[in-house]
């Protein structure tokens, strides 16, 4: 095991984190932030990290709600979660950094960036979700967006582990079913108080989560950062009509195709991997 589980104490809540590479001095050119999506947790990027740390100083939350972190019954704006991963930023004496975000934690890079861009170094994006702001009536179809989509189905109550286990076997995310996909699996997973099996994530994340993703708009402004912009073969951004937002706003964005759904990282980790390397590599050359 190359990294080691660690957890920050903040005001309102406790983050639980995944730590690569601490022990060698670094320079902020080579501090890496990981962020999964939705109902995931830091350990999805376990052989990416190995993969990098080598070369960087790799940090990968669980993110509020999710995984080990603490799980408030409200608090899940994006405001708050930014606010959480600055906190962890200084805790860590870093001022910038490389910054991956996934699926809703993609769309929430893009708001920070806007925001905060003195703490980027550059901006990966791994196939975000809704990253324009929704119409009102798009809310309407929730309940059915819950029931279809893979990441949220082990919240539900299973009778047994085992049952959870073989929904688990079905959904894209553990599409291979490798090693890592059933270690990630078993850490997505407990045991309730009353002996039913289900996921960690719960329903006052996700209904707050979904909330902030329909109504704050992901990119409204120029972002001038070198930008990386992830798009599995299968995943949610396949049209090009997607893709304009952030063709319009990100003014050094770079497009890679990468084999895979929308978790890649899992079911096709060593393309991934290796696209991220190679952009992460380029950005160092350029700064010496």
């Amino acid at each position: 095991m190359n990294f080691v589980r660690k957890t920050l104490s903040l005001s309102q809540i406790n983050l639980s984190y995944l730590e690569w590479n601490s022990g060698v001095n670094h320079s902020s050119d080579t501090n890496l932030l990981l962020l999964h999506g939705l109902a995931d947790q830091a350990l999805v990027w376990k052989k990416l990290g190995d993969q990098l740390s080598d070369r960087y100083h790799i940090i990968a939350p669980d993110m509020r709600g999710h995984g080990e972190s603490s799980k408030p019954n409200q608090g899940y704006t994006f405001t708050e979660v930014i606010a959480d991963l600055e906190a962890l930023m200084d805790h860590l004496n870093w001022s910038k950094a490389h910054i991956l975000g996934h699926s809703w934690t993609g769309k929430m890079a893009a708001i920070w960036a806007k925001q905060n861009p003195q703490r980027f170094n550059s901006m990966i994006l791994v196939d975000p979700i809704f990253i324009m702001k929704l119409p009102r009536l798009f809310k309407l179809t929730l309940p059915l967006l819950y029931r279809q989509l893979d990441c949220l189905k082990l919240i539900k109550s299973f009778a047994s582990f085992e049952e959870a286990e073989n929904q688990a076997k079905q959904l894209a995310q553990f599409s291979g079913w490798s090693d890592l996909q059933q270690e990630l699996f078993q850490a997505t997973i407990e045991q309730k108080p009353d002996g039913t099996w289900g996921s960690k994530f719960g329903i006052p994340a996700r209904n707050e989560i979904f909330e902030q993703v329909m109504e704050v708009p992901g990119l409204t402004e120029k972002i001038d950062l070198p930008t990386l912009f992830i798009q599995p073969e299968k995943g949610v951004n396949r049209m090009n009509w997607q893709l304009q937002p952030y063709q319009q706003y990100l003014t050094q964005l770079k497009i890679e195709r990468v084999a895979g759904n929308h978790w890649s990282f899992l079911v096709e980790p060593d393309s991934f991997n290796q696209t991220v390397e190679t952009f992460l590599n380029s950005q160092i050359m350029v700064k010496l």
